[in-house]
């Protein structure tokens, strides 16, 4: 029977609403809900194809002990008792929780309440260290609360947006859309993009401030002493609601107007132009995010951008005020609940004797937590040196995502007892795991996540449980009965949880702390679930109509004021002659962490199907590496050998590589093996964007690229990257010498009878092979070999595994690489919600399309989640440019 489900998106932190359609034959579709306040009916790319990521191949479904499938009783058991035997005899220090903004918050809740309230132990950490822990820090250092004082209104309601450190086109797409459609109704807004790089963000901006690596502090201090200079202190908003203002101001004025200009690398002008913007504008909103948050000095970043915020008073109205921009889709809710290792439950701080007191009374619970217990990365080097004896790690995988990779897999891999609850039965974490635990995954589970808006959003189930898959809350429910509290662990349903976490949020709570949803304490399982999105603080019994936090002061420090902080920059090249560039990484548009999900859609592995590396041409040069070449990127930590792509949005000196390729999609690109375990001071947040890297060419025997309708097994090859492709996978190739017969490779590569002859044609001189595999009129496989990187139509070459090959000539096309006129080449993908490629974009320019709006009625491209507008306008732009000429 047809269904159709409002739940919310798993991936970043915008948190749309989803409307998800199962048909009678099983098949899910989704759109838009265009009821939901975050999003009005807009998804992104990733988004438009969760209907693609539901299948259960790669799924665990049952329990596993040491890779043996076992009943949940058992392996219940097992956890109980190894992490009980751990705490009587080293103490509760000696077992943790790494956990995942990926979970739901009734997940979270009992998470925490097991090891801080149960356990005794703040031994609890989250992948949300990694993207969100500075802006927590600075929150707290500026607020007294983690608070986002506004709404993604303020938005489209300002007349100068700053976006420092986030790549919005690319990373929280659909906040991108409402910010572009509101310049379009608004020609007279200002867009000013921060960031080393020239992103496709970069496409809305007025102004460009291409600042070096790690330099926003010194930007954004000099903006304090500009502000001040120039009169625009609103000095009634700092005199009545903050403090240290002149302790700020004395340590900025020590940086002078020549030291800016060399930290920042920025020209006067630039510098001045961006200055004025901010001193002349009322309604200004700064956005930041990872490039902001992951940094060595990441929460001095975030309180320099909040000095001058504080400073003008534009804070909590309307149309401004600073805002972070959440990476995944519930690390608001961790914090919530206190998931982070230095948090409590409901805002609480660990830190204090009063609000221990507090939530172990609302817990009676035997022990709290009497400190903040180790962040992710020291929690690591605790299980590399033995100090932790047993490790729960639920829903992230951290042997790709954490700094100094290579090291936190051998300090798992050496654990004693380690458990992953997972949906994935193969991944570079769960391959270490003694317990292996099958969880739900979207479309299965149930429960609530809070977008970086503050807004709590249901999402809900509308798939058949698959095996014997369980909630993560479940299991941590069982488990924590099973380890002696049985009377506080009774929970029977997600509601019931939900229900605890809002009762605890205003408990002993009469507006002295942030976080209150004590209006939605007592519902039953029908309002649950049919709750409607909703924004916190809802205290019980009070009309909460306002959504913005501190317009009249109102802070939650003990005197209810703000605290400027006095921040003094600090060096940020950690290059030498060794390691003479700057690696930054992030993400990419079409894929999420560490693709457990997105890796299964062939539709978001079109735009870009490996890992790659973006250089500056001339440094390419420098270092003899050609375009398209492979690249080896090295630091005394590791190295990842990637496809080198050569293009002037990268500053001279810099590296970007995007992290979610894993041992599961090619050989050697887990590029946080690279990144050092260097830690911001505050927040003790990686800093994953400002590394001393070398670069050289990868030099290889022969390159390849194959198309096949089976998967590859025991790929021998010194490179290798896998994508999921329409009718099977696609896959680029390195070797270090030539294999001795190319046909018995593929035949064992590729599960190819030997029944089956291949054809195809081998160059001795120039080194070209290719080999085509067909049974009737199927392609089963095909190989293109050179001694360059192979120049073939890999787009059309894909289409041609659901195509007829009853035509011998297309036979021969397919092994020529390149397709007939019949059927012309759509080239790269550009738009993955419509599958449009770029020479598709070029013939319709030619053919009279000179706008980005005129492509999207031609042929739908950019039309959906228009993160490849940029994309098209530089296709336009340089298809016109070439013609003028």
């Amino acid at each position: 029977m047809e269904k159709e489900v409002k739940t919310t998106c798993p991936y970043c932190g915008v948190g749309c609403g989803v409307i998800a359609k199962v048909a009678e034959d099983g098949k899910v579709s989704v759109k838009g809900d265009r009821d939901h306040p975050s999003n009005f009916g807009r998804l992104c790319s990733k988004g438009s194809a969760l209907g693609e990521t539901v299948d259960l191949d790669g799924r665990i479904l049952y329990p596993e002990i040491s890779g043996e499938r076992v009943k949940w009783e058992q392996a219940l058991d097992l956890v109980a008792q190894r992490f009980s035997d751990a705490i009587n005899e080293h103490g509760p220090d000696s077992v943790a929780f790494y956990v995942s903004g990926q979970l739901l918050t009734e997940d979270y809740y009992l998470a925490n309440k097991l090891m801080k309230g149960f356990i005794g132990s703040a031994n609890i950490d989250t992948n949300s260290r990694l993207c969100m822990s500075s802006s927590v820090a600075g929150h707290r250092r500026a607020f007294g609360s983690d608070t986002v004082p506004g709404t993604y209104e303020d938005i489209e309601l300002a007349d100068l947006v700053i976006l420092t450190g986030s790549n919005l086109a690319w990373c929280h797409p659909v906040i991108y859309q409402r910010l572009a459609a509101a310049k379009a109704a608004r020609p007279g807004m200002k867009v000013v993009v921060i960031d080393p790089r020239r992103t496709m963000t970069s496409d809305i901006a007025d102004l460009h401030l291409a600042i070096r690596p790690d330099s926003d502090v010194a930007l954004f201090v000099g903006l304090f002493s500009h502000l001040i200079s120039n009169g625009c202190v609103d000095q009634n908003y700092v005199a009545e609601h903050t403090n240290g203002f002149a302790e700020a101001f004395a340590t900025a004025s020590n940086l002078s107007s020549n030291e800016i200009l060399e930290r920042t690398g920025l020209p006067a002008m630039q510098l001045r132009e961006f200055y004025r913007l901010f001193a002349t504008t009322e309604k200004v909103v700064t956005c930041y995010s990872q490039g902001v948050n992951q940094s060595s000095s990441g929460t001095d970043k975030v309180n320099s951008i909040i000095n001058c915020h504080l400073a003008t008073g534009r804070i909590g109205r309307p149309g401004l005020g600073p805002f972070s921009l959440t990476g995944q889709p519930n690390a608001m809710g961790g914090r919530e609940v206190g998931g982070l290792a230095n948090m409590l439950a409901a805002h609480m701080a660990i830190e204090n004797a009063e609000d221990r007191d507090r939530v172990q009374r609302f817990w009676r619970s035997p022990k709290i937590a009497q400190a903040p217990g180790l962040k992710a990365v020291d929690m690591f080097k605790a299980v590399a040196d033995g100090r932790i004896k047993a490790l729960w790690v639920m829903a992230t995988n951290p042997v790709v995502s954490m700094p100094d990779a290579d090291a936190v897999e051998a300090a798992i891999k050496a654990c004693p007892f380690v458990v992953v609850s997972d949906i994935l039965r193969e991944t570079d974490t769960a391959r270490h795991a003694h317990v292996l635990l099958p969880s739900l995954g979207w479309g299965e589970k149930s429960g609530t996540v809070t977008n970086s808006e503050r807004r709590i959003s249901r999402q809900r189930a509308f798939l058949d449980v698959p095996g014997e898959a369980r909630a993560d809350w479940w299991q941590l429910n069982e488990v924590a009965r099973r380890m002696g509290f049985v009377e506080s662990f009774d929970f029977g349903s997600n509601a019931e949880i939900f229900d605890e976490h809002a009762a605890l949020s205003a408990f002993e709570n009469t507006g002295s702390r942030d976080f209150d949803i004590g209006a939605y304490v007592g519902m039953d399982k029908e309002n649950y679930d049919t709750m409607a999105p909703f924004q916190w603080p809802q205290p019980a019994g009070k009309h909460r109509g306002i959504t913005r936090f501190f317009a009249n002061g109102g802070f939650f420090h003990q005197d209810g004021k703000a605290r400027f902080i006095a921040i003094e920059p600090t060096g940020s090249d950690r290059t030498n002659p060794d390691y003479p560039l700057t690696l930054n990484t992030g993400r990419i548009r079409d894929q999420w962490h560490t693709m457990t999900r997105t890796g299964k859609s062939a539709r978001l592995s079109a735009h870009i199907a490996e890992p790659f590396a973006e250089l500056h041409p001339r440094d390419a040069i420098e270092a003899g590496i050609g375009n398209a070449g492979l690249v080896e990127i090295a630091s005394p930590y590791g190295r990842a050998i990637v496809r080198a792509l050569l293009t002037e949005r990268q500053a001279r000196g810099s590296i970007f590589v995007p992290m979610h390729w894993n041992d599961q999609f090619a050989a050697k690109a887990r590029i946080d093996t690279v990144v050092a375990p260097l830690t911001d001071p505050v927040s003790g947040q990686p800093a994953s964007k400002n590394v001393a890297v070398a670069a050289r060419p990868f030099k290889a025997a022969r390159y390849g690229f194959v198309v096949s309708t089976a998967k590859p097994d025991n790929l021998n090859a010194a490179y290798w990257a896998l994508a999921k492709a329409e009718g099977g996978w696609r896959l680029e190739l390195a070797f270090d010498q030539a294999a001795d017969d190319w046909c018995s490779w593929c035949r064992r590569t590729f599960a190819i009878p030997e029944d089956v002859e291949p054809l195809g044609y081998a160059d001795e001189q120039s080194g070209d092979l290719r080999l085509a595999f067909f049974v009737g009129k199927r392609l089963l496989a095909a190989l293109f070999l050179a001694r360059e990187p192979v120049a073939v139509a890999r787009n059309w070459a894909i289409s041609q595994l659901t195509a007829e090959h009853g035509d011998l000539r297309k036979r021969f096309a397919l092994v020529a690489g390149r397709p007939g006129a019949e059927k012309p080449d759509p080239g790269a993908t550009v738009c993955s919600c419509f599958s449009v490629g770029a020479n598709q974009i070029v013939g319709a320019v030619r053919n009279g399309c000179h706008s980005v709006e005129a492509i999207g009625k031609e042929l739908n491209a950019g039309t959906n989640c228009g993160s490849c507008r940029a994309e098209i306008r530089g296709i336009i732009d340089g298809c016109l440019a070439a013609a003028a000429e």
